[in-house]
């Protein structure tokens, strides 16, 4: 049986869902079954549309919502949030926040647990978004993996790119203007491919 991974994620103008397709094509080639998920939305839809988030959501809609008590079913949950000043957003907060079952029963205890991110700036809080949204899974019992510097992306000099040894990034630009580069792809796929790596020999199968 091969090992099970969930990319769960939000976005509000498909700079993370577009992150969230790389981190899920790396675990696929690294022979992982992956499932991709979105959180439900808060944010009501006349506000939405006059966001303009609207219609770049409905690029992605046909992606499933995601319940908490599907998070038991994989072996490995890669996180992807947009920074809201420097943590993570609302909509995954109220999701995590619906997990306490699971932590009661210690369902994620041992799992992997990983997360990317985007921020509108180069310093917008990417690395404190994604190691605050460690604690949530160290209170779980999960088993944090992030993104080695083997993934020669991180060393890039020659351009502004998001992504850090935490884990993959993207900057959009305060107005969101900017999508993912290929660096910033490419430190996702590895990300999804890593995560899966380790899966896989927790899981015995390495």
């Amino acid at each position: 049986m091969s090992v099970k991974v969930q990319v769960v994620f939000y976005s509000m103008y498909g700079h993370i869902y577009k992150m969230a397709e790389s981190v899920a094509e790396g675990a696929r080639a690294a022979g992982a079954d992956v499932d991709v998920y979105r959180v439900p939305e808060l944010i009501p839809d006349d506000i939405l549309e006059q966001y303009g988030a609207k219609q770049a959501q409905s690029t992605f809609s046909d992606i499933p919502t995601i319940q908490p008590e599907q998070l038991v079913e994989a072996d490995a949950i890669i996180f992807g949030t947009p920074t809201r000043f420097g943590m993570m957003c609302a909509q995954m907060r109220n999701f995590l926040d619906q997990t306490g079952s699971l932590w009661m029963e210690g369902k994620l205890i041992g799992k992997v647990g990983s997360v990317f991110t985007s921020t509108g700036t180069q310093h917008g809080g990417q690395e404190t978004t994604i190691t605050s949204f460690h604690t949530t899974l160290l209170h779980q019992g999960m088993i944090i993996v992030g993104v080695p510097y083997s993934e020669q992306g991180l060393l890039n000099m020659n351009e502004i790119t998001g992504g850090s040894p935490y884990g993959a990034g993207t900057l959009a630009n305060a107005d969101g203007s900017r999508q993912p580069s290929e660096n910033e792809l490419t430190i996702a796929r590895h990300q999804g491919e890593h995560v899966a790596s380790i899966a896989r020999r927790l899981k015995g199968e390495g």
